[in-house]
């Protein structure tokens, strides 16, 4: 595209370039009268002719009242002769001025040939610039096969890992790498040999591009990064190319330190799912085991490498003396979020009453790129309101609006739809207050946010790692506070509960099948899940049970439902006049938070319960 307007505003230039130079030749002229043979003789012996040049043919005429005209002579014949046969008297003649003009002037050439070349002109610059664009082409095929890759000093920004928070186990893995490159005499000295391939595994969000570029930051030799997408190609053989010119690079430069982000791309297990075994990606993957531990691999290159996916990873990528160091990156704690929340709020204006830890309670199970978007978020709602400091309030917002997405108070609810929503989240809140092995409601609203028409903010006060069989039934009876609130208040139910019914209806089911959590069926787990490699997805879940057992699997999911149903309607029925004073309080201010609702709730003395 960029060729094309190129080439576009090329012949615009020309046209431009021809234009002026058709101006540089062209006089305007007074318009001139043309005259006959006979007029002319008639003019001559009269005496109001001054002068005649001759040019060719051609006769341009002045005459005595400053006026100019031209006229043609005959062909064949001489002026003074096709005069004296017209009648002119030799004496009139004579006192005109007569000129003879040559033909030759460059000016009259260029009259001729200009109409002429014009037309070729323009041809010629068309197929010369169209003859350009396919030799471009040309040059582009014989460069297909090279890599894109890049060195590190085309980051404007450099970090280190001093601009990493928390993950310490992975940023001490990546320092000994780091360091090996450095002083590798240390290393060798007592035996040591360098690690070929280091894989980064963690959720989206968690940091692995940003740990490489602090590793590159770190790192006193080359750092050369590429995306694993960058290397395939709809030509079978490209992407094993590219990957032997990656590899070249990086070698020429070594010691080194190669980065290939989102290494799934091309690392999949083969021989699985859709496609032969000869396909594009293939070839590029077996391209890569050789380079990193081939016939030849004498080399001081290490191959750092992040994805999300793991599980779909070849095992001949994973194999020692390939990616046999992997560096697993977790969701940060409550201390880490801490510290990337400080490290985002550097450029930004705090306002002092901002606590930071709170905001870290607040997000548990946060990634660093969470944490990143909530702080940006947290200063877009202050720029929008027009206020010069972020306070803790729109910090608080904005996790809500990670969570759940922006407040839709269009939404306009009746008041038969408000007050339904107003019991069904105070449903929520009222049983989560009422069990022991619940976290605790930082926030209920009946004011929309994303899908949801109302919701129950409640987070955990410390990260967890580990939940009890007891600690899932307060959960299942908290997701079904709402169905049930509903059906005593109004004795009826609504479509409201219906993600909470399918959320409870899963959580059982995998009590049932994945965690051993069935008095009656013990601990065994039911169902393999299979998942087409080529694609990373699932696809189905075998069924290696027995249809006897599959119909205890279901009333066993069943028990747990109902088990959790009877003791929110019991909860509910014990303590309506909690219930009612809950909704009310949602009703005229839409939204409790957390001291709010602690206060409420202490009025009532309720006893925390266990089912």
């Amino acid at each position: 595209m960029k060729l094309l307007t190129k080439n576009i505003l090329g012949i615009i230039f020309s046209l431009l370039a021809l234009a002026l130079l058709f101006s540089a030749f062209y006089t305007g002229q007074e318009k001139i009268q043309t005259l006959s043979l006979d007029q002319l003789a008639t003019k001559i012996n009269s005496g109001e002719v001054s002068k005649i040049a001759v040019m060719g043919n051609d006769l341009n005429i002045d005459l005595k009242n400053n006026q100019k005209a031209v006229s043609k002579k005959e062909a064949e014949s001489g002026l003074s002769e096709t005069l004296k046969n017209y009648g002119v008297d030799p004496n009139a003649l004579q006192k005109v001025s007569l000129e003879i003009q040559e033909q030759s002037g460059w000016k009259y050439w260029l009259g001729i040939l200009i109409p002429v070349l014009l037309p070729i002109i323009l041809i010629g610059v068309f197929f010369w610039m169209t003859f350009r664009q396919a030799k471009s082409g040309m040059s582009q095929a014989f460069t297909f096969g090279r890599a894109n890759i890049k060195l590190f000093s085309s980051f404007k920004n450099k970090i280190t890992f001093a601009d990493v928070a928390g993950l310490k186990e992975a940023k001490q893995e990546l320092m000994e790498v780091v360091d090996f490159l450095k002083n590798p005499k240390k290393y060798l000295e007592i035996g040591a040999k360098i690690p070929k391939g280091v894989l980064l595994l963690g959720s989206p969000g968690t940091g692995k591009t940003l740990l490489a570029r602090a590793v590159a930051g770190e790192a006193e030799v080359p750092f050369f990064h590429i995306s694993a997408s960058e290397f395939v190609e709809m030509f079978v053989g490209v992407g094993a190319a590219r990957t032997r010119d990656a590899f070249a690079n990086v070698k020429r430069a070594a010691p080194a330190i190669l980065f290939i982000d989102e290494i799934d791309a091309v690392g999949r297990e083969r021989g699985a799912g859709l496609g032969g075994g000869h396909d594009e990606r293939e070839q590029t993957l077996n391209q890569i085991l050789v380079e990193m531990d081939g016939f030849d691999n004498e080399t001081s290159v290490i191959v750092l490498a992040a994805t999300n996916r793991p599980d779909v990873l070849d095992q001949a990528l994973l194999r020692p003396g390939r990616f046999d160091r992997r560096v697993i990156l977790d969701l940060p704690d409550i201390n880490d979020r801490e510290a990337i929340l400080k490290i985002h709020s550097r450029n930004k204006p705090l306002s002092p009453t901002v606590v930071l830890r709170q905001i870290a309670v607040r997000t548990p199970g946060f990634s660093g790129a969470d944490l990143e978007n909530l702080m940006n978020e947290a200063a877009i709602l202050t720029a929008r309101k027009g206020e010069k400091e972020i306070i803790q309030t729109s910090l608080y917002e904005s996790i809500e609006k990670v969570l759940l997405g922006p407040e839709r108070r269009s939404r306009v609810l009746n008041q038969k739809e408000k007050e339904i929503t107003a019991y069904h989240e105070a449903g929520h809140a009222l049983i989560a207050a009422s069990l022991k092995n619940t976290d605790p409601v930082h926030k209920v609203s009946v004011v929309a946010r994303g899908h949801a028409g109302g919701y129950t903010l409640k987070l955990p006060s410390e990260d967890v790692h580990l939940k009890t069989k007891t600690q899932f039934l307060s959960d299942l009876a908290v997701m079904l506070g709402g169905f049930s609130a509903e059906e005593i208040m109004f004795k009826d139910v609504s479509t409201g509960a219906s993600n909470d019914l399918q959320t409870a209806s899963e959580l059982a089911r995998r009590l049932v099948t994945k965690f051993g959590m069935s008095e009656k069926l013990g601990p065994i787990t039911f169902g393999k899940t299979q998942e087409l490699i080529f694609l990373g997805r699932e696809i189905a879940t075998e069924k290696n049970y027995s249809e006897k057992v599959a119909t205890q699997i279901d009333e066993e999911v069943k028990k747990f439902i109902e088990r959790a149903y009877t003791a929110a309607k019991k909860i509910i029925t014990s303590r309506k006049n909690v219930l009612e004073a809950i909704a009310k309080k949602l009703m005229t201010e839409e939204t409790i938070e957390r001291e709010e609702f602690d206060k409420l709730i202490k009025g009532f003395r309720l006893k925390p319960l266990t089912i």
